[in-house]
Order: C-alpha cells, then sequence, then structure tokens
C-alpha cells in the first residue's frame, strides 16, 4: 500500500527515538492525524520529540494501548519495536497495514535510491560511496546532491522534500527496517549476511529472509550487488530480477561485471573490459573486511553509474567512521583501538585479523544469542591477554575455556565494568601491543547504544 494522501489519515507510530521522530514530523506535516507512542516516559524523550505536539502530534507514553488502534488507517514501527509485541499482533489481526520510516521515504523519494545492508561493514560502506557520489557532483560542478542515511543515524525522511529526481541517496538500512518494506531501491548492495540480531529474528532463515527484502521488489534494470566470497549473500544471486555487479577478492567469471583485486590493485570487469582502478595501498582502512567494504563500494559506484575519477579521490582520502576500528592513542607504547561497533562475534573476529602485532582484547556487552566458538579458537591463538566485562562475561569465558600452555593466550580477566577493563588492560599493555575494543556483544546492559560505549571508551583511554 503506497499512501500519496496522508491527509486525516490516522497513522499511529511506535518509537519516539530519531526513526519515529523524523517520520511523524513528517506525516503531520502532510496532513495525517499521527500518535507516537512509546515505552518510555517523558523524562526520557528527546526535546525534538517533545516538541511535535506543536505539530499536532499526539503522544501517548508509557505503554502501548490498544484502543489506539480504533480506526488507525496504518502503523508504523521503528526499527527497535520488535514484530511480536501484542499491539503489534492485534493490528494484524485487524488487517490494519504495517510500515516503518524507510518504507515511507522510498515511496516518496523522487531520486534513484542506492539501498546497503550486510550483517557488518554497513555503514563503513555507506560513508565511503557517500563521499563517491559528492567528490561526483563536485567534479561535474552540478547541483545535484548526495544524501546520505538511514540506519548510518540519520533518517531522510525529513529531508524528502528538498531531494530532487537527479539527486541520488545512498541509504543505508537494517534487517529490522527490511522485514517490513515492500519497495527495494534502484542499487541493491548486500556485503554479507552472517549470524547477528537472532535474538529478533529467532532463526537464520528469518534473519535471512528480512535481508533478502531488499532485492525481492527490485524491477528490470535496477541493480544487484552481491558478494561473491559470502555465502549468505552470493546465494540470493539465483533469485535476481535485476543486473549484477558483483565483488570479491578474485576475478569473476569471464560474462560477469565486478569488482576485484589482481597485481596489488583494484579492477573492475564491466562488459568484459578489465579497467584498474586505483592500487590497494590507497585503501587508508586496516583489515580485509575493510577491503572488501571497499570493493563493494566501488561495485556500488559503478551501479550508480559514478565516473572512475570521483571514485579514486574518495578511496584515498577516506578514513573510517568513527567506533569502528578507530585509532583512538598510543599509551607508552601500546596503541589503543574504539571497534565499539562488533556487536557480534563475527565483526570481533574480523577486526581481530587485521593485527599482526600482540593484542590485548576487551570482550563483553550483552549477547544476542550468537555462536561464540569460532571466534574463542582465534582468540586462543592470536591474543595475549583478554578482559571480559558485561552480562556475557561468563558465556565468553565458558566459550574460551581455561589458558593452556602453549597457546598464545597467558591471560583472562574478569572486570566488573568496561572502565574497570580499560584500567585493567592499561595495566597489562607493553610496548608494541595493541589494545582492542571489540566487545562482540551489544552495549545495552550498560549504555544507551554502540556510540555511547566507544565515546565513553574514547574519554577514558585519553584520560589514562
Amino acid at each position: 500500500m503506497i499512501m500519496k494522501n496522508w491527509t486525516d489519515k490516522k497513522v499511529i507510530v511506535l518509537g519516539a527515538a530519531r526513526q519515529g521522530t523524523a517520520l511523524s514530523r513528517f506525516l503531520a506535516e502532510k496532513g495525517a492525524r499521527v500518535i507516537l507512542t512509546d515505552l518510555h516516559g517523558p523524562e526520557t524523550l528527546s526535546a525534538e520529540a517533545l516538541a511535535l505536539k506543536d505539530k499536532g502530534v499526539e503522544l501517548c507514553l508509557g505503554s502501548h494501548p490498544l484502543d489506539l488502534l480504533e480506526g488507525a488507517d496504518l502503523v508504523c514501527v521503528s526499527g527497535g519495536v520488535p514484530l511480536n509485541i501484542p499491539f503489534l499482533q492485534e493490528a494484524a489481526r485487524r488487517r490494519i497495514k504495517l510500515s516503518n520510516d524507510s518504507q515511507v521515504f522510498l515511496e516518496a523519494c523522487p531520486a534513484p535510491v542506492v539501498g546497503i545492508t550486510g550483517s557488518a561493514g554497513k555503514t563503513t560502506t555507506t560513508a565511503l560511496l557517500g563521499l563517491m557520489a559528492r567528490k561526483y557532483f563536485e567534479m561535474k560542478q552540478s547541483p545535484r546532491r548526495a544524501w546520505v542515511g538511514g540506519n548510518i543515524g540519520n533518517p531522510l525522511i525529513g529531508q524528502v522534500a528538498e531531494m530532487h529526481p537527479d539527486d541520488l541517496v545512498i541509504l543505508e538500512l537494517s534487517s529490522f527496517q527490511l522485514e517490513l518494506m515492500t519497495l527495494s531501491p534502484q542499487v541493491a548492495v548486500v556485503l554479507n549476511i552472517t549470524p547477528n540480531h537472532l535474538d529478533r529474528h529467532g532463526t537464520m532463515q528469518a534473519y535471512t529472509a528480512a535481508k533478502a527484502r531488499i532485492l525481492n521488489h527490485q524491477h528490470q534494470g535496477d541493480v544487484a550487488v552481491l558478494n561473491r566470497d559470502d555465502a549468505g549473500s552470493w546465494e540470493l544471486s539465483y533469485h535476481l530480477k535485476s543486473d549484477l555487479i558483483s565483488f570479491g577478492f578474485n576475478r569473476p567469471e569471464t560474462n560477469q561485471n565486478g569488482t576485484y583485486i589482481h597485481k596489488d590493485s583494484v579492477y573492475l570487469q564491466i562488459e568484459r573490459q578489465q579497467l584498474k582502478m586505483f592500487p590497494v595501498e590507497w585503501i587508508r582502512l586496516r583489515g580485509q573486511h575493510n577491503i572488501s567494504n571497499v570493493l563493494a563500494a566501488c561495485a556500488a559506484a559503478a551501479g550508480a553509474s559514478l565516473a572512475l575519477p570521483a571514485i579514486q579521490s574518495a578511496v584515498e582520502e577516506f578514513t573510517g567512521v568513527a567506533h569502528r576500528l578507530e585509532f583512538v592513542r598510543n599509551v607508552r607504547g601500546a596503541d589503543w583501538y574504539n571497534d565499539s561497533i562488533a556487536t557480534a562475534p563475527e565483526r570481533t573476529l574480523a577486526a581481530l585479523l587485521s593485527f599482526q602485532s600482540p593484542v590485548i582484547l576487551l570482550l563483553g556487552g550483552r549477547d544476542k544469542n550468537l555462536p561464540w566458538e569460532k571466534l574463542a579458537e582465534h582468540v586462543r591463538s592470536r591474543v595475549r591477554h583478554v578482559i571480559l566485562f558485561g552480562e556475557a562475561a561468563e558465556l565468553i569465558s565458558s566459550a574460551l575455556g581455561s589458558v593452556q600452555p602453549n597457546q598464545t593466550l597467558l591471560s583472562i580477566s574478569r572486570c566488573a565494568s568496561l572502565q574497570e577493563a580499560v584500567q585493567k588492560a592499561a595495566e597489562l599493555a607493553q610496548d608494541g601491543d595493541s589494545v582492542l575494543l571489540s566487545p562482540g556483544g551489544t552495549s545495552y546492559d550498560a549504555f544507551k547504544d554502540f556510540e555511547e560505549r566507544g565515546e565513553c571508551f574514547r574519554q577514558w583511554v585519553n584520560a589514562l
């Protein structure tokens, strides 16, 4: 259901964080009768959310009463709200349509959209591709604009009125946003699909199905960008309705379009021709997983018809995104890194594999019902000291087992908090070590989100 006229439509918006607040304002300005409901009280809401009352938005805080559904035309669900809560089950029973800010945005957006999803690397790839698009328009001295947002932290629904058909939107999409969507972007990128958010989706099948929705509603002439090196992403190539540009470390088959590495340079194979793009040494991000993200961004840039000089300039300039293997400082010869974004063991493993120096690893937070065994195996052979903190400490400790002779791992410590873990790491760190916060768990046991956790870590490290 695509809503063209919102006047006097009754819309319930669940969740008063950034997505719900931006969507409520947009709908109210379109003439809808909006009720924004959140389980938290007014003391936790932003000033921006509270100010919606001046726009005519009704706030219902502290609960989601079922009588709100009476006469509702649409219920819009913020990403953090599970779809199995009683309020949404009752909405489904009454056959009230469900939507979210990303769906409404795609319905209203006049410009082509590149959508990016994946279990890891979304924000880095989105930010890099956004820089490529901005460079392209700058080099052409074009009035066109590149808009970057979505799950990256900037809901674009509030800016859709400023967009023009010749602009380009780079949109990060999470599985939570995708599971409700019935539209797909013109260029759809699936970086990888590995175990994540199983506490929300329940099974890998359900999680994969949510990710696949970014492709399900594409049309002929659209472009899918998939990862040849990741089974979860690549398996989606067998059900495409669109053109395919893939990415991976090895050259694709002769009849396929895609990016790859050859003789220490990034190449694009397009229409059976090989185009050398730039040397790998231009990439300023550490880790093989980040080289993969760059290959994905280059493939998406090709799908969006961005010129090579803009791609090259962006790659040379791009140094990464905060909380993603972010170098904090050197303390007495040891380098400290903030990888607070690593909320799954797979992400921690990718970070760990980017280090050759001895590592002191800070692990913990809240578990997402994900397997820790593979990470534990690599930790025992690559990490010198592990420091555990947070709710998942006992679970991770069980996966690691005891310290054994003839392995790299020398000690496993337990701390009550991340701040205490920072102090313990400072005691253990020696000249030449790398101290890595890459928790493998979410931040919700002690922090608002991974960004707050990373900012606190940065402050504590800078205070050493």
